[in-house]
């Protein structure tokens, strides 16, 4: 049986797509994107996302400071804690002398009858409030004027306005903590039998 080979079918008329100059069949672009993702369905992706990170921003900014405010005022809650522990233990009394910007602690010495700074004590070093909170103090129902940092004179003595003694007993005191005057703020409040409580003021919510 004689069989004759079909030429080939010009090239013009070849049912294959055509090429662009990086080897891209040129007919098949669009099948290809079905695929996948089309540069439409992409930027549509990418506004939602770019949507979520903003309200991401925006709730850290509306609930970052309740959280920070709540640390610091653990923070001090926990360190009173801790050294009318000592005071006991030890037959110590310590004061504690703030700032509208942070505390620091003092030891009462019997033999010269002042407060002096344990320096190199680690556990009773200044702490400064994260910045933009401030601390405003109570006593007796009054507010105590408070100076923005620690910073005494040549000589000046400290002055502690909550003093901490040995007998388990403390200066009845509230420490208040906000970032603004007119917000949320937390307290910290402190009874002559030396029990402490936290708690929460000015906020939305629970």
């Amino acid at each position: 049986m004689n069989t004759t080979a079909s030429a080939p079918a010009p090239l013009g008329n070849s049912p294959l797509p055509q090429q662009g100059r990086r080897g891209i069949h040129i007919g098949n672009v669009r099948e290809a994107g079905a695929d996948g993702f089309s540069l439409i369905e992409l930027l549509v992706v990418m506004v939602i996302i770019g949507l979520f990170a903003a309200t991401a921003v925006l709730s850290l900014n509306v609930v970052g400071p309740d959280r920070e405010l709540e640390r610091e005022a653990l923070r001090l809650r926990s360190l009173l804690d801790t050294l009318m522990d000592e005071a006991v233990l030890e037959t110590r009394d310590y004061g504690v002398q703030f700032t509208r910007h942070g505390y620091r602690f003092f030891v009462y010495d019997y033999r010269t009858l002042t407060w002096l700074d344990p320096e190199g004590d680690e556990f009773l070093r200044e702490r400064r409030l994260a910045e933009p909170i401030e601390l405003a103090l109570f006593l007796d129902d009054r507010e105590v004027s408070l100076e923005p940092e620690q910073e005494p004179e040549p000589g000046e003595q400290p002055q502690p306005q909550v003093v901490l003694l040995a007998s388990g007993e403390i200066t009845p005191f509230e420490a208040h903590l906000f970032r603004d005057a007119g917000g949320g703020r937390y307290l910290i409040e402190g009874a002559l039998d030396g029990s402490l409580q936290v708690t929460r003021s000015g906020f939305d919510g629970p």
